[in-house]
């Protein structure tokens, strides 16, 4: 007998999964044919064109020529019965161009839906924008950040000089994540590469790669002199006796001199950063610099071997993370990891570097791995107290001009979004994360954070099987792949279904373990025996404990199933004495 509860329970639930995936399916194509491809016009949102893309989605056109187009923010199966979640603090500075048009799609399309985003403030870092305000955006951008310590941030433009005179600019401001680095108290730049399940990339496993966030060439002070004497002075802070660090003499008419240092004081948290993530992520750690030939390197090597040494080296032992280096933190010469990083395409390591060799080889471990946009980029810096860990997240590439002026020549584009979507979801889910450790005993706020990073893994899993199926973007599946517009309109379907399909399954029947599903022997008595045989004698045609597969019975099954399963189960019908 309890066999047959056993097969009645599993036919009930695979007829309830069956009747909720049908469901989903005509729910989530009728959702698509409310999708609409928008550009962006001063701001606004406006419908690229009137051609119904329901075709791309697999849904019959001539059924959807009647699309209702939507230009403000997308209605969804799932946020039509949802109510949207108040997103926590965070700063979004914009940039301009192709990734600036594309970003902002995305908000539109994969943010705006699900979220109430009015607590986000906005920084517009465009060229005009600085130009404007003098710069004074970048500084209120830079103490926005400080305060609420989550940060996306699109590409920007650092204006060259033909740029200069192209945009009537009053000068060429300067590149703005030197002001944030040194505003936020950056430590370094996690740069990892970015994976897609079943597609075969650069390197098979994760590679990640931590740069020093500040000193080095981007910090340098410089002049062009001719002959004479340069004198680099030191003058101690405490009132010490000044002294004399470098003096050359200076022979040719034309030189450029050139001068920056290494500050050095917050490598300690650098280490503890780097090696955390190489534990979490579980692989190998390498500590990279050239101090064969620069002496001054040393320092930043023995530091990390320290913090190495005293903090981490056994938990990295018994992880079996240190067999392929020889049971130990190793040191490579940076002309000897540029060589490593085309061989070790197997992945499954991470290097720590200085600021100028960071952006070197990571750029490198882009090309390896196919693209920059396959490879993340997020400063981390630190509160002033200390405490709070400051997080800013953009994509690892540029604005994609080439692309941009594509579009303004109304030519069709096709942009790789991953590496901004990385970067967009990095930075929601360390603002969900800051406010929900400011208000531990605040449910709301758990909620918060528990909607937060859900969603970001089901847009992760729209985006990559998007990619899987053959769908994605012109750089991974050729001519033939999806413009921006299709694309991210195609993504923006496939995260609303999953999202409804993830709400159906919770609250589909529990899948019951056997020993749920067997009666104690002991309760058994509390049964009418004899009802439960005449169920299965009128729908147990087949003598093989279900119900049989006359087309009559068929229909009945789920009602007749269902039953069955509360009858012998729950009693509710079936106990002695029950005549109703």
């Amino acid at each position: 007998m309890a066999t047959s509860f056993r097969l009645l329970a599993s036919r009930c639930l695979t007829t309830a999964s069956s009747a909720s995936k049908a469901t989903l399916t005509a729910r989530s194509l009728t959702s698509a044919r409310h999708l609409s491809i928008l550009t962006t016009t001063n701001g606004s949102f406006q419908p690229q064109s009137n051609r119904p893309i329901a075709s791309r989605f697999g849904v019959d056109t001539a059924k959807a020529t009647n699309t209702v187009r939507v230009t403000r923010s997308l209605s969804t199966e799932f946020s039509a019965t949802h109510d949207k979640i108040v997103a926590p603090p965070m700063v979004y500075i914009s940039g301009e161009e192709m990734t600036h048009y594309a970003t902002q799609l995305i908000v539109e399309q994969w943010v705006k839906p699900y979220f109430d985003i009015s607590s986000w403030e906005t920084y517009d870092l465009s060229c005009k924008s600085r130009d404007e305000t003098e710069d004074k955006v970048l500084s209120d951008a830079v103490e926005a950040g400080k305060r609420v310590g989550a940060i996306f941030k699109e590409p920007t433009i650092t204006p060259s000089a033909i740029q200069v005179q192209e945009m009537g600019l009053k000068k060429a401001w300067g590149s703005p994540n030197g002001a944030m680095r040194k505003g936020w108290n950056g430590v370094t730049i996690s740069r990892d590469t970015i994976h897609i399940d079943g597609i075969e990339l650069g390197y098979k496993n994760q590679v990640l790669f931590e740069r020093h966030a500040v000193g080095g060439e981007y910090g340098a002070g410089w002049n062009q002199v001719g002959e004479g004497t340069l004198l680099t002075t030191y003058i101690p802070a405490d009132g010490g006796a000044p002294f004399v660090v470098d003096k050359r003499d200076l022979t040719d008419k034309n030189n450029v001199c050139v001068v920056y240092h290494n500050p050095y004081d917050n490598v300690r948290e650098l280490a503890h950063i780097f090696y955390k993530r190489c534990l979490e992520h579980q692989v190998t750690p390498y500590i990279v610099t050239k101090k064969t030939v620069f002496k001054w390197q040393e320092g930043f090597w023995e530091t990390m071997k320290k913090v190495f040494d005293d903090t981490y080296k056994d938990e990295f032992l018994k992880a079996g993370l240190l067999d392929r280096s020889g049971g130990d933190l190793q040191h490579l010469i940076s002309d000897a990891a540029t060589m490593q990083l085309i061989r070790w395409t197997d992945g499954g390591f991470g290097m720590a570097a200085h600021n100028y060799d960071g952006d070197m080889l990571t750029d490198q471990i882009a090309q390896v791995h196919r693209s920059p946009g396959f490879i993340t980029s997020n400063l981390v810096g630190v509160s002033d107290d200390g405490t709070t860990l400051i997080k800013e997240f953009e994509a690892s590439h540029g604005t994609v001009t080439d692309l941009w002026n594509d579009h303004l020549a109304g030519k069709e584009t096709s942009l790789n979004p991953l590496g901004l979507v990385e970067a967009l979801l990095g930075a929601m889910c360390h603002a969900a994360k800051l406010e929900a450790d400011a208000k531990p005993n605040d449910k709301k706020a758990q909620d918060m954070k528990g909607f937060v990073d859900n969603y970001a893994k089901v847009l992760r899993e729209a985006l990559h099987n998007t990619f899987r199926y053959g769908q994605g973007t012109r750089d991974m599946c050729g001519p033939t792949g999806f413009t921006t517009e299709d694309f991210i309109a195609k993504v923006a379907w496939r995260l609303d279904r999953y999202l409804v399909q993830q709400e159906q399954e919770k609250d589909a029947p529990p899948q019951l373990t056997e020993e749920d599903l067997e009666v104690p022997k002991n309760k058994m008595e509390a049964y009418d025996q004899k009802a439960i045989l005449k169920l299965f004698e009128k729908y147990d045609k087949s003598g093989e404990d279900g119900c049989g597969t006359d087309k009559e019975v068929d229909a009945e099954r789920g009602i007749a199933d269902y039953y069955m399963f509360n009858f012998a189960l729950m009693g509710q019908d079936c106990k002695k004495g029950n005549k109703n």
